[in-house]
């Protein structure tokens, strides 16, 4: 079957831009052949965040969901090549795959894309998958099975976006790799929380680590945030804004200013909070530990993060190595939107995509639907 030319297109739970990947996909490859990114305008940042955080009115979510739409299509027109298929991931504004009433909603009208490229777009990826009894997530251990498992390792997986999740594939034995994913949580959403608030703006991550590395982890705190009830969950799981986003963030307020701890102290602790919650996930929740651990997503860019997930993850396994989805050929901001471009393809193709051992589903359900 002949391949085809794929843009996928991603805005994650940081809510910091957006993410596009050209790929040319086929049933168990995909090569990447053009990405770049793009920050959100500062006003449509402030209303994203406003919708996550649920102070937005009916009549406000509409005109963002329009506005959102438009955006991708102006930013998606700048390709230089004739893509044949759109996946469009959209922004998720809220997320909540309770088992009696789930609901998820990503905004971002396909439409415009479908108008202003004339190809189809797949949009609303995750909606099936919860129909099906599923989390909706994680969706992206297909395209991290195909790209990154290997035969004789045990390689996890790891994005660090505004949260982080993994996909551990265990391939030891066997014909195929025994797959695990779920999300850990926090990855860089509250560490961007603090940073807007900090600087009232002017920074909206912590570059390269700066101000993590020049604070102190308070441990109290610490080990009372890692005893969030959230982490002994059983995977299948998936977890969102709504648990580690504005309204941890605003719980906390009492305790750092109780704990006296300056700007810089904050932003330490939280960053080392990612870390040894995510090797808490592995510990209680993975077979065995892993020989390696890819990360991709933005965090990969905080030098702090990633030294303390490798002290957090040497703790399991003092052989682990920690690689970065660049020493495979692909680009941190890459992995999200080519995974969609795959799940793009498999629908088009009507084959179904999801696993349901990872996201809960009942079966195996077509993830997406059509629009142009």
């Amino acid at each position: 079957m002949k391949p085809m030319l794929v843009l996928g297109i991603m805005s994650g739970t940081s809510i910091d831009g957006v993410d596009y990947a050209l790929c040319e996909v086929e049933r168990e490859a995909v090569r990447l052949i053009q990405h770049w990114s793009r920050a959100f305008p500062k006003t449509l940042q402030r209303r994203l965040h406003a919708a996550a955080a649920n102070e937005c009115a009916a009549h406000e979510l509409a005109q963002l969901h329009h506005d959102l739409g438009r955006l991708y299509a102006k930013q998606a027109g700048h390709l230089r090549v004739h893509c044949e298929l759109v996946g469009l991931h959209g922004q998720t504004v809220f997320h909540h795959p309770d088992r009696r009433a789930p609901a998820t909603l990503q905004i971002g009208e396909p439409a415009y894309l479908a108008e202003a490229l004339r190809v189809p777009v797949v949009s609303n990826f995750r909606v099936a998958d919860l129909a099906a009894g599923g989390q909706g997530a994680p969706l992206a251990t297909l395209f991290h099975q195909i790209v990154f498992a290997q035969r004789g390792q045990h390689v996890c997986v790891n994005n660090l976006g505004g949260i982080s999740n993994v996909t551990s594939l265990d391939w030891r034995r066997g014909r195929a790799p025994k797959v695990i994913a779920f999300d850990t949580g926090p990855a860089n959403v509250l560490i961007d929380l603090a940073m807007r608030e900090y600087t009232a703006g002017r920074q909206t991550f912590d570059r390269n680590g700066a101000w993590a590395k020049h604070g102190t982890v308070h441990e109290p705190l610490l080990t009372r945030w890692l005893a969030h009830p959230f982490f002994k969950v059983k995977p299948p799981k998936s977890t969102g804004r709504e648990r580690f986003g504005e309204s941890f963030w605003r719980a906390q307020q009492k305790c750092l200013r109780a704990a006296r701890l300056s700007k810089f102290d904050v932003i330490a602790t939280l960053t080392e909070f990612t870390a040894r919650s995510l090797a808490l996930n592995y510990r209680l929740h993975l077979t065995s530990h892993p020989d390696t651990v890819v990360l991709c997503g933005g965090g990969v860019k905080n030098s702090a993060l990633r030294a303390n997930l490798g002290t957090a993850l040497r703790g399991l396994n003092p052989e682990v190595q920690l690689s970065t989805s660049d020493d495979y050929g692909w680009p941190a901001s890459a992995i999200e939107p080519a995974a969609f471009a795959l799940l793009a393809y498999y629908r088009w193709r009507d084959w179904p995509a999801n696993l349901p051992a990872t996201t809960g589903a009942n079966r195996a359900v077509l993830l997406g639907q059509i629009t142009g």
